[in-house]
């Protein structure tokens, strides 16, 4: 599908509706690369997907609460490398949630047989679980009794701190002292246990000066007393530290070895949460489902454009397909000739993406091998081109592409030149698709083309109506 087309009809910004009803990072990648099929299986398929998202939703909404994009730590593993507490968080947190989804459609009543067997092919790590379970707490931090070293080297830190702690308390309310200090509190300076003791007692007490105050009158004095314990805690940090990464490296090591599961998992998850997202967008529509055909019809009732507000919105009808491949479309400006038009390609779009249609019950739309789209003003300075000159430059390239069956939407057609050469530009256009057989949709001006399209087969007019009474348009549709 030409890529003008996605620019023009504006396609960016459905991925980021749709993005937004994602509920993970990797459901609103999904999202934001979604492009639209040109295989007619393919569509019904994912309409399908769509369908069974929404019966689902319209009893409960799936758990995907906790799901991260745990691939780049997968990938870090990959390469050697040994993830820290948080990554392991996430990955255990994603693991539940892995859980918790299989769990779902397991208990799950409603009939969904793609998205069930999808959340059947979630293979529980129940091992993996338990060691990350059984090593880091629901905070991210190391349990206690993560390793038996671990605790071991715990205990004798919690000791050694108690230790200190009673040996300064004792100083600190030794009556000797008691005028030296600022404040007879114990704190800590590069980890190590020090007492704030005034500057001009610096010399008659014992100790080592570890920092000062802002204003110099108070030295943090490490007391002679405490030296060798503070060593100690010093020595059995750092023990506990290389223990937790050793524990690191072994918990990296084993998430390695489940990295293709996990992997494969992550695309389920993804899969899943970006079928959720096109019902909660449906829901959000109040869209209805497709019946898509190979035939070429488009039959759509009351269809709204989504990036206008409902409270504003004229809702139109379109049908093409049927009797007539050709609709001409003709009205004032600012009549809603161009809105119509580009509805039309939205809904297509929409449907070819797998998503619901905002229009009335049961639209009814056709599956277009290529959507080829003129619309709006295409001047480009860099190229030296007027605005007539690069429309015809775009259409020429669309004629050189459309085939049989393709949709083709042309804006103003043969405008920007003189009326009567612009009419008959127009006409051999309209003339060359219809031998084509590409279903088209062209807005014009001319009146020479109301008479051209009445007198051919396969061409239908159609007027955005114009309120005589209070000279405004009303943007409704009229075809016929």
């Amino acid at each position: 599908m030409e890529q003008e087309t996605y620019k023009i009809m504006e396609y960016d910004r459905v991925r980021e509706m749709l993005a937004g009803c994602a509920s993970s990072l990797i459901g609103k990648e999904r999202a934001q690369t979604m492009l639209p099929t040109s295989d007619f299986d393919e569509a019904v398929e994912w309409i399908q997907q769509t369908t069974e998202a929404v019966t689902v939703l319209a009893t409960a909404a799936p758990p995907f609460g906790g799901i991260f994009d745990i691939r780049p730590h997968l990938k870090k593993v990959k390469m050697g490398a040994v993830l820290d507490l948080d990554e392991i968080t996430s990955i255990m947190s994603t693991l539940y949630a892995m859980r918790n989804i299989k769990h779902f459609f397991r208990d799950s009543e409603v009939e969904a047989p793609t998205l069930r067997s999808w959340a059947r092919s979630i293979e529980i790590l129940g091992q993996l679980e338990r060691l990350l379970d059984n090593t880091v707490d629901e905070h991210g931090a190391m349990r206690e009794d993560a390793s038996v070293e671990l605790r071991r080297i715990r205990r004798e830190l919690h000791a050694a701190q108690a230790h200190i702690k009673e040996r300064i308390s004792s100083i600190l309310h030794n009556a000797e002292y008691q005028k030296f200090f600022q404040d007879a509190i114990v704190t800590v300076r590069d980890e190590r246990y020090v007492i704030p003791v005034k500057q001009e007692y610096r010399s008659r007490f014992p100790g080592i000066v570890h920092d000062q105050s802002a204003t110099g009158a108070t030295l943090f004095i490490e007391p002679m007393a405490v030296v060798e314990l503070n060593n100690d805690v010093k020595q059995l940090t750092l023990a506990e530290q290389q223990e937790i990464q050793r524990i690191l490296r072994h918990l990296s090591a084993e998430i390695n070895k489940n990295s293709g599961t996990l992997a494969e998992n992550c695309r389920i998850l993804g899969d899943l949460d970006f079928a959720f997202a096109k019902a909660r967008l449906a829901q959000m529509m109040e869209a209805n489902r497709p019946e898509l055909n190979r035939e070429g019809r488009t039959d759509l009732r009351e269809a709204r454009h989504p990036f206008i507000a409902k409270d504003k919105v004229v809702p139109i009808d379109i049908r093409i397909g049927e009797d007539y491949r050709m609709l001409l479309i003709t009205g004032p400006n600012t009549g809603g000739k161009t809105v119509s038009m580009k509805t039309l390609g939205m809904m297509v779009l929409l449907a070819q993406s797998g998503c619901y249609l905002p229009t009335a019950p049961d639209p009814v739309i056709a599956v277009y091998p290529n959507i080829y789209a003129d619309i709006g003003d295409e001047q480009s300075i860099e190229q030296s081109l007027s605005t007539f000159s690069a429309h015809m430059t775009h259409i020429v390239r669309i004629l050189k592409q459309v085939e049989e069956d393709d949709l083709v939407l042309l804006d103003e057609l043969g405008a920007g030149t003189d009326p009567e050469e612009g009419a008959a530009l127009a006409m051999a256009i309209l003339e060359k698709l219809l031998q084509l057989r590409a279903t088209t949709v062209a807005t014009t001006h001319y009146s020479e083309l109301k008479t051209f399209a009445y007198s051919r087969e396969g061409i239908e007019n159609a007027c955005v109506e114009f309120d005589v009474k209070t000279l405004r348009p009303t943007y409704r549709l009229l075809i016929g």
